[in-house]
């Protein structure tokens, strides 16, 4: 499986817009752009979810990050990216510029405790950064049961978005997760999702995102989709070790055993014919499109031969051959 994260900071509560309310010729005082980076003298400045322009840049020059308020408003207004400064905790030098201090508010590096969801996530990795963040394990449970789902929905897992999430202080567990949720129902391509197909229901599209997130490169997406449906159409069994590396919860195994595709579980594809009963993981943007989009073709079968080289096939014959191959390879190590 291919996962990447998705690189800007979802935040609950957007920060205030940069609006221009004063005016004149007068230059704000500034430290020089060049000022040097030292890690010696940080500061931890808590941003406020709704905070207005000039609140954030009288916060910085109170905490002596920057040499005047004026100096950072200004550079905010010239600059869109500043409406993308997320509320919460952001780590800062002092006495750096203006545009220095823009950098590292815009930087994800420098929010502590920053919840990742990777593409491909489970819901059960997603417990445990909220666990790191401070939620205590109630609070997290309690956030699960009672969070929001979009009609037709049960469960959460599929359903939380792959970004980078920052909370202002006091969030509680049950809005951040509800956050990452909405954030989901907000995407284009998931709205389109939500209102499923002739085929599929919402649910089951989502599912066989989970899928084809965790068992191809992006370049294939659309051709992985493509066998699960010619799979299902005929009634063959999926047979995706993906789905039961979802039940184990591992990552990176190439090799699955014989007595694994034997594990007692809905979401084993190898004993249960259909979809397994819900996602196995938090799909991106493309596989969510490919989803819904699969490329034409007849394949039934596809398998990685070697790290890049994924081949799709009709045949039994020419899958096995392949097979063979890629038992070759792995044995030489190709895969580590």
């Amino acid at each position: 499986m291919k996962s990447r994260l998705v690189t800007i900071v979802i935040c609950l509560g957007l920060v205030g817009a940069f609006f221009v309310s004063r005016s004149g010729p007068s230059i704000a005082p500034d430290y020089p752009t060049n000022t040097v980076i030292s890690s010696s003298s940080e500061v931890i400045i808590d941003i406020p979810s709704g905070s207005a322009g000039s609140d954030i840049a009288k916060l910085l020059f109170d905490n002596n990050v920057v040499k005047s308020s004026d100096a950072f408003f200004r550079v905010a207004v010239g600059d869109k990216r500043s409406e993308k400064i997320a509320p919460g905790n952001h780590r800062l030098t002092q006495k750096i510029s203006a545009q220095q201090a823009l950098e590292q508010l815009l930087d994800p590096n420098r929010i502590p405790n920053l919840i990742r969801i990777y593409e491909g996530g489970w819901k059960s990795e997603v417990v445990t950064s909220l666990l790191k963040y401070g939620f205590s394990a109630s609070e997290i449970s309690k956030a699960f049961t009672v969070a929001q789902l979009p009609q037709g929905f049960t469960q959460t897992e599929g359903l939380l978005f792959p970004a980078q999430y920052s909370f202002a202080k006091g969030t509680t567990a049950t809005a951040a997760v509800q956050a990452m949720i909405d954030r989901f129902m907000h995407e284009p391509s998931a709205q389109q999702l939500l209102q499923g197909s002739k085929e599929f229901k919402p649910s089951q599209l989502l599912t066989i995102a989970s899928i084809v997130q965790a068992e191809g490169d992006i370049e294939d997406f659309d051709k992985v989709s493509r066998v699960i449906r010619n799979r299902l159409a005929i009634g063959m069994p999926l047979q995706l070790d993906s789905t039961v590396h979802f039940i184990k919860k591992v990552r990176g195994q190439i090799f699955l055993s014989t007595q694994s595709t034997l594990i007692a579980s809905p979401y084993n594809t190898y004993k249960k014919y259909g979809l397994p009963p819900g996602p196995i993981g938090s799909p991106g943007l493309d596989a969510i499109n490919a989803a819904m989009n699969p490329a034409v073709g007849d394949w039934l079968y596809f398998i990685t031969v070697a790290p890049g080289d994924t081949r799709f096939t009709k045949s039994l014959d020419e899958f096995n051959s392949w097979k063979t191959l890629y038992e070759k390879n792995r044995k030489a190590g190709a895969f580590k």
